[in-house]
């Protein structure tokens, strides 16, 4: 396969820049063109604005100029992708000019998503044709990992393989292969599924509250719904979708079924509430910006927002098939709009895509839906659903037919799972060598061990998998005690352990609730017990006679941060938002976080006003309970070490911690225990100076105060602590621990912790 190094995109707009900022975050040198250099230098600004960038310098990667005068720049690209505007006749002149000066071998990639790749290349030479493919990311191509790509008849195979691996593994893709067929797969239903909840909802005359809350959480979808999303996506952008939609289906498709523009949408084009983008669309603020209003589609004038009330809902339980099954007018309106579009989807296979899975990679990865259409009719019953539309006269789809006959299109053969396809053949879900998922070890075996909190798996080559089974894998005393019997369990059998699993959580930290009711029941005798077992536990991690790699994705926060601050190593998904934040509920890192950043940045700091640097750079990095909005800005902070790997693509970050574990398991020796050198009174001093700054500037309150300096003491050693003589690690633990629990005692640390429990928001007391 070719290498990619240098990629060049054309168009500037919402996705030209976004695309271009998502290559510049992979280390590729990018030039970005429009017809002029400005409207190149507003999409990099744009996306600078809109967090496109994992690190804002990555806009550095980005050289920007003009089509008309810059165009030559291209001449060395390995890639060329085009997101001009969506008109033929724009696009071909541009791909002959670019066929002029591009070099043998570079491949070209649109990123329409409704003009098809015969069209766009006909008339062009074939060796054009052969170096040419359709790319087609969804916005913001950062955050979105679907990217569907279409090959054509005479794209050469080493073209396709090369995107496809590229935008695998360095753009974190769920690359999904598509037919040449209009809106191809995510588009074409998801544009279905939003055509018909929108018309359905306008002619049942339901409120905006119950349908969006009847067509989302109870069937795995954004809590969006329909009208929040089409506020996201534009008003005035779905009518023109919807019309190039039905103009390039066959005759008889269901999306003709279907206004583009009911007479609700178009008044609402004409008056500018067009979704957020113009400040109001089916939900605004209210004129006070105090509350919300939503548009009455009765009416289509604002009203006050209602709690949302729905007898189907509340009847149903939030289950989806019991929900379709109500007779109410929330029911009803679930099981018209489900009920079409999954048989649209059944409909279109093989004629968008040879599998099912195809279809779901593409719906839960592009639209966010959990479950995907033909995961969805499983769970509903494909026999139920084909009695469903048979009572309501909706033709059934032959691929659903034999679904229901076959009792749906996923099974379990030998511990892997398999698809119906349409000609009646079960086969495997295809899957990389490369991505090791712990939901597949689950279909053929079990877990090695099993608690209460948490599995440990069995994944090969004697590497252990612990997995966290905890409400947002938060620390209990029952996962704490589960982390320890799997290290004794792996000193037995196993050469290394990696801590992590599919969730999209690593760990949200300590649970607060455990914490508050030990405190209370027990006083801080109980408390002070709770946090040496998680002292003890993370020490365990630390000096186990193995590696231990934490595979870090989601959320890691608190509490997770520390766990993975003990690991040899962390391997961490690309998006991972990691940090210490306990000063946010007037409390200081507990489990020795704040003795492992000390050691992080005593190395990054060395040289820089002694012994006082470290104790300055930790405090502000914890008192201001800074975050990493991305593994790369992780790695800014110190909660990463260069060392540390960072994995692009979500799937694949338990294989390459498995990788990183074993390469570390070659001669592994556990680490010595370190000295910590301390400042003592002159870093209690010097940031002292800083927290009273910060009071009688206003950015603190009074308990942030209080919070502050007791932070200092413990990062300084406390004001008889002498630099000449280091302290050992128990002895900053127990600095830690003293002031954890002395924080917590306070009254307004409780008030502020009830307030993150009752509210899921901090309080500023």
């Amino acid at each position: 396969m070719a290498t990619i190094e240098k990629a060049a995109v054309i168009g500037a707009g919402v996705m030209g820049s976004g695309i271009a900022a998502h290559l510049a975050n992979t280390g590729l040198d990018v030039v970005l063109l429009d017809i002029e250099k400005r409207l190149a230098d507003g999409g990099v600004a744009r996306q600078l604005k809109a967090g496109g960038f994992m690190d804002p310098a990555f806009a550095e990667r980005i050289r920007t100029g003009s089509t008309t005068d810059d165009l030559g720049l291209v001449a060395d690209a390995d890639w060329i992708i085009e997101a001009v505007a969506e008109k033929i006749d724009i696009k071909q002149p541009l791909y002959r000019a670019i066929d002029e000066l591009r070099k043998a071998g570079s491949i070209v990639s649109s990123n329409t998503s409704t003009i098809p790749l015969q069209a766009l290349i006909a008339g062009l030479p074939e060796s054009f044709a052969a170096d040419f493919l359709i790319t087609h990311f969804f916005n913001p191509p950062r955050i979105m990992r679907l990217l569907e790509l279409v090959s054509g008849h005479a794209t050469k195979p080493e073209v396709t393989a090369t995107i496809r691996d590229f935008a695998d593994r360095e753009l974190g893709k769920s690359v999904v292969t598509c037919k040449d067929t209009p809106g191809f797969i995510g588009n074409r239903i998801g544009n279905y599924w939003m055509l018909v909840a929108q018309n359905e909802a306008l002619d049942l005359g339901l409120d905006v509250e119950e349908a969006d809350a009847v067509i989302s959480k109870p069937f795995g979808i954004p809590s969006t719904g329909i009208f929040g999303l089409l506020d996201l996506v534009g008003i005035d952008l779905m009518p023109t979708i919807i019309r190039s939609l039905q103009n390039a289906t066959p005759p008889g498709d269901a999306v003709k079924d279907y206004d583009a523009e009911p007479a609700l949408i178009a008044r609402m084009i004409a008056e500018n509430r067009l979704g957020r983008k113009s400040g109001a669309g089916f939900v605004r603020l209210s004129p006070d910006r105090k509350s919300r209003d939503v548009t009455d589609l009765k009416t289509g004038d604002y009203r006050p927002q209602q709690p949302i009330s729905s007898k189907s809902l509340d009847a149903s339980g939030g289950d989806p098939r019991a929900l379709m099954e109500h007779p109410g007018l929330g029911g009803r309106y679930a099981a018209v709009v489900m009920e079409k579009s999954l048989a649209y989807a059944a409909s279109l296979v093989p004629a968008i895509a040879d599998t099912p899975e195809a279809v779901d990679e593409a719906m839960r990865t592009g639209y966010g839906w959990k479950l995907g259409p033909f995961e969805l009719i499983d769970r509903l019953g494909a026999g139920w659903l084909k009695a469903r539309l048979e009572a309501r006269g909706i033709d059934v789809p032959s691929y659903l037919a034999l679904a229901a006959k076959k009792g749906g299109f996923y099974s379990v053969v030998d511990g892997r799972r398999c698809n119906l396809l349409p000609n009646d053949v079960v086969k495997p879900v295809a899957q990389s060598e490369s991505v090791l998922l712990l939901s597949d070890l689950r279909l053929g075996r079990k877990p090695v061990e099993s608690w209460e909190a948490a599995n440990l798996w069995d994944i090969g080559d004697g590497v252990a998998c612990l997995e966290f089974r905890t409400k947002m894998n938060t620390c209990s005393p029952a996962l704490l005690d589960a982390i320890g019997k799997s290290l004794e369990r792996c000193k037995a059998d196993f050469r290394a352990l990696v801590i992590g699993s599919d969730s999209p959580v690593f760990s949200a930290g300590a649970d607060l609730r455990i914490f508050l009711e030990t405190l209370e029941k027990g006083g801080s005798e109980a408390l002070s017990a709770f946090v040496d077992l998680g002292h003890r536990t993370f020490k365990e991690i630390k000096y186990a006679p193995f590696p231990v790699v934490g595979a870090a994705a989601g959320l890691a926060l608190g509490g997770g941060c520390e766990i993975l601050l003990h690991c040899d190593a962390i391997q961490a998904h690309a998006e991972l938002s990691i940090g210490l934040v306990e000063t946010r509920i007037g409390l200081i890192p507990g489990w020795g976080g704040c003795k492992e950043m000390m050691l992080r940045l005593s190395a990054s700091t060395a040289g820089k006003r002694g012994t006082v640097a470290p104790a300055i750079a930790t405090f502000n990095l914890i008192s201001a309970a800074k975050t990493s909005a991305s593994a790369l800005e992780a790695r800014k902070l110190g909660f990463l070490k260069s060392s540390d790997g960072i994995t692009m693509n979500r799937n694949r970050l338990l294989a390459d911690a498995k990788a990183k574990a074993l390469a570390l398991a070659q001669n592994y020796v556990a680490p010595e225990a370190p000295s910590i050198v301390t400042s003592g009174p002159s870093g209690t001093f010097a940031i002292h100076n800083i927290v009273e700054g910060e009071a009688l500037a206003g950015r603190i309150t009074a308990h942030d105060r209080v919070v502050g300096r007791a932070l200092a003491n413990v990062l300084t050693g406390g004001p008889s602590a002498d630099p000449l003589k280091p302290l050992t690690e128990d002895e900053v633990i127990a600095l830690e621990r003293d002031a954890f629990i002395e924080l917590f005692a306070t009254p307004a640390t409780q008030v502020r912790v009830r307030h993150m429990l009752a509210t899921g928001k901090p309080l500023r007391n």
